[in-house]
């Protein structure tokens, strides 16, 4: 891995250790305001999202920043770092283990590297997607520095599938797996990319949301699917914080005509 990579995967896992550290001390603990499309924010994700963005702009000069609790618009840079300070605010309000910190570099728009780091459960994940980008890349998605892989199983009773609380018109007769939810749309994912589930659909992503496991879960060897329009790249002067992109992500591409006929239902 050249010195760049390096730089970035070493940046993102020092910023989010440091700030995850202080949001355990505030995990359970703060009162959350509801924003204007009904999600939640604390003074946790405010102060999360402002030692991130000093971060990244003492680190990386002339980067753009796209983020859920500031600056929502993709400024149209060549390289822009997408964050979401603390994905699962209403699991962090409730003293429910499972909340992450996301961040995501695009290039041209489009996310080549994520990192998603979540706190209580001491977890980390990391990959590398250079897709169209022509750059030279690493390859591979990580847990904790380990490599992952999807998932290669049949769907059965006893493998799950991963819902969000908008998604549950898909549970219907004959459904092949069993159903969890676990409120957090960057580890709904990226339980898939480790391959402890064979899928996941989350109905009213932003692309905050999707920035950091859009890599990951491409790296391990999954299917992204976008459900009604791609989230990217992402277009220069465009606001994204009423957009969202419902998304199927499953472990691999023969799986697609086992749960598409369950998508029908779904309102996106």
């Amino acid at each position: 891995m050249n010195d760049f990579w390096t730089t970035v995967l070493d940046f993102a896992q020092t910023t989010t250790t440091r700030v995850g550290t202080q949001l355990m001390q505030d995990f359970g603990q703060v009162q959350a305001l509801q924003k204007a499309d009904g999600s939640l924010v604390t003074q946790a994700d405010k102060w999360a999202d402002r030692e991130i963005r000093d971060a990244i702009a003492s680190n990386f000069s002339g980067y753009g920043i796209l983020s859920e609790e500031s600056d929502q618009s993709f400024p149209g840079t060549e390289w822009c770092w997408v964050i979401d300070p603390l994905d699962g605010t209403t699991n962090f309000t409730r003293g429910i283990p499972i909340w992450s910190i996301s961040l995501g570099l695009l290039y041209q728009g489009t996310p080549i590297f994520g990192y998603v780091h979540v706190p209580p459960l001491n977890q980390t994940f990391h990959g590398f997607w250079e897709g169209s980008s022509g750059l030279a890349t690493p390859s591979g998605a990580f847990f904790n520095h380990h490599p992952i892989h999807t998932s290669a199983d049949a769907p059965s009773n006893n493998h799950f599938f991963n819902l969000c609380s908008r998604s549950t018109a898909v549970i219907q007769k004959g459904f092949p797996c069993k159903i969890r939810m676990l409120g957090v749309a960057s580890y709904n994912f990226l339980t898939v990319a480790t391959g402890a589930t064979l899928g996941g659909i989350e109905a009213t992503p932003k692309v905050w949301d999707l920035a950091g496991a859009w890599v990951i879960v491409q790296a391990a060897g999954g299917v992204w699917s976008s459900l009604k329009s791609e989230p990217f790249p992402l277009l220069p002067g465009q606001d994204y914080s009423d957009r969202s992109f419902p998304t199927l992500v499953i472990s691999r591409p023969e799986l697609l005509s086992t749960f598409e006929p369950f998508l029908k239902e779904l309102k996106i």
